[in-house]
């Protein structure tokens, strides 16, 4: 046999081999998958409680153990709470961690089993407490690794195969309050990643990497501070192929006393949290299910003018804690959840976390089975227009008005108006390439509930608002477009009762005749400052649509 048959046999079954590899990897069944989190607040479940769980119904039972995933936990900083070995993955003190929905989202796609090794403490440094080379403060990474190893070598007593799957890392917030840390943290972050690689001898360890959560408080005050973090974590997300960046801005807040601002997740965003990185994970070993909603069949005759409505906003245009399950058990509303074929529905929601590949048959299609006014807006344009209707949204829960003004902040990443403005002319392109001619009958907008809390953004939220409106106009070519501008009540707190918002507002809608104010002041009886549940989510669609059409009467 000649030399060069040899070579070539040899790299074919070395090929073969990787890919044989690669492939029993994911589909082993047996061997126990382990996935380490770690971090600081935001990690540990920081401002969150079991009883709660019940509010969210998406989450619902993960208050109770699941038996089937082992844990191993040393949680706090002054106040460690610590694991007994492997005990069942539950909620630990009361609080809830990422690791809870996670888990289950993992064990629901996959057959393996799983493992989950938690080191989390409040108000720790990369930069000092997790540096490997020098720790300081709370020393976490010497501590992290001797309880990885400690878990891990239990295992190996026990007998039970296993292999770490995946790192995941949330924390960032507190090296912003150290100039060298906050410039460092990118450089830190890969010494970091390098050091657990070399330390657990995992060459191929993948990370995930989660984004700093913007529609805090410190996504507003501290907006320049957040955003040196987060160009650190796209430093090395970027550049090592086994590094993810996970988006979190989107995720729900926690509400707080006074403005209603608050510094963690909470319970709601820690569990969408886990979501995160469950789907970051099953991506990246091609377990993610799709749940696609196509339109079987475009619903306009060639020819027809098409009017586009495009919903525009943050937190409740998104839909944040408006929920299917509850929105069957409202009276006459059950009828929102079937998918309307009839209007053509097309979306970026979450900052672009989810969007829609195609047009789809209107109906709910937030993450986390939450969902937008888009439902009860159409219900009610369609009693008036039966045909010919189609809607875009676009959103995030994450921003505030700043992002979306022409001029952006210094967070440059943030910055959404030209993102916007492309979603609105592609959806009119892509109407007109299906031989339709468009109307863009208006942009519904719910003013940012951020911007209504904090002082400095509650100032500027008028001139912000009107700066946009101005330059979507030139940019779209359409100087009489119609912005419809919903106001739900701004908050009510002695820090910011002296910046008359509303009378700003309504001064920039009078000197504007296309600009409708609406005053969404009427909705249901909230119990969450900022936010609106499923009953005042339904209702400011209906308000939107009714505004909408009073105006088209008078027209």
């Amino acid at each position: 046999m000649h030399n060069a048959t040899l070579r070539f046999l040899l790299m074919a079954w070395i090929l073969l081999a990787g890919g044989v590899s690669v492939i029993w990897a994911q589909e082993d069944d047996k061997t126990l998958r382990v996935f380490i989190f770690a971090g600081q607040s935001n990690m540990v479940g920081s401002d969150s409680k079991v009883s709660d769980i019940e509010r969210f119904p998406p989450f619902e039972g993960l208050e109770d153990p699941q038996r089937a995933v082992l844990y191993s936990y040393c949680i706090g900083r002054e106040d460690k709470r610590r694991s007994d070995g492997w005990d069942s993955l539950q909620p630990v003190n009361k609080v809830v961690g990422p690791e809870l929905s996670f888990a289950r989202s993992v064990s629901e796609s996959i057959d393996a089993p799983i493992a989950v090794i938690k080191i989390a403490a409040g108000g720790t440094h990369l930069g000092g407490d997790w540096n490997p080379d020098t720790p300081s403060g709370f020393e976490m990474y010497p501590l992290a690794l001797e309880w990885v190893r400690s878990a891990l070598a239990d295992l190996d007593k026990k007998r039970i195969s296993y292999r770490i799957e995946g790192f995941m890392w949330h924390q960032g917030e507190n090296d912003m309050f150290n100039e060298d840390y906050m410039e460092s943290y990118g450089k830190n972050l890969a010494n970091f990643l390098r050091c657990w690689r070399r330390d657990l001898e995992t060459p191929d360890l993948q990370f995930y990497i989660g984004e700093l959560c913007t529609k805090t408080i410190w996504g507003m005050d501290l907006r320049p501070r957040m955003y040196a973090i987060s160009l650190g974590q796209r430093e090395v997300t970027s550049s090592d192929p086994l590094a993810a960046f996970v988006p979190t801005s989107h995720v729900g807040v926690e509400i707080g006393g006074g403005v209603g601002l608050h510094y963690h997740y909470g319970t709601l965003g820690q569990l969408e949290h886990g979501i995160n990185y469950a789907q970051a994970y099953l991506a990246s070993i091609g377990k993610l299910q799709s749940h696609e909603r196509p339109l079987e069949d475009w619903p306009y005759t060639k020819g027809d003018t098409v009017k586009l409505f495009v919903l525009l906003g943050h937190r409740n245009m998104e839909g944040e804690r408006a929920f299917i399950q509850e929105l069957k058990t409202l009276r006459g509303k059950s009828k929102l959840l079937k998918n309307n074929p009839r209007i053509a529905y097309r979306y970026s929601i979450g900052g672009g976390y989810k969007a829609s590949d195609d047009w789809e048959p209107l109906g709910p299609a937030g993450f986390y089975d939450t969902f937008g006014p888009e439902l009860s807006f159409a219900a009610a344009i369609q009693r008036k227009l039966k045909k010919n209707v189609a809607i875009a949204k676009f959103t995030h829960s994450g921003a505030q008005i700043i992002d979306l003004t022409p001029e952006g902040s210094e967070a440059v990443s943030r910055n959404l108006y030209p993102s916007f403005v492309e979603f609105v002319e592609e959806s009119m392109q892509q109407i007109r390439d299906r031989g339709q001619e468009v109307e863009l009958a208006g942009i519904f907008y719910h003013l940012g509930e951020n911007d209504m809390s904090w002082g400095p953004f509650r100032e500027g939220a008028s001139a912000r608002l009107q700066s946009l409106v101005k330059q979507s106009r030139e940019d779209l070519d359409l100087p009489d477009l119609r912005w419809f501008v919903s106001q739900q009540p701004p908050t009510e707190d002695e820090g910011v009762n002296g910046i008359d918002v509303t009378t700003m507002v309504a001064e920039v809608a009078a000197a504007d005749p296309d600009l409708i104010h609406i005053k969404a002041f009427d909705l249901p009886t909230q119990d969450r400052k900022l936010v609106l549940d499923t009953r005042g989510v339904v209702a400011l669609g209906e308000l939107l649509g009714q505004s909408w059409l009073k105006l088209r009467q008078t027209d």
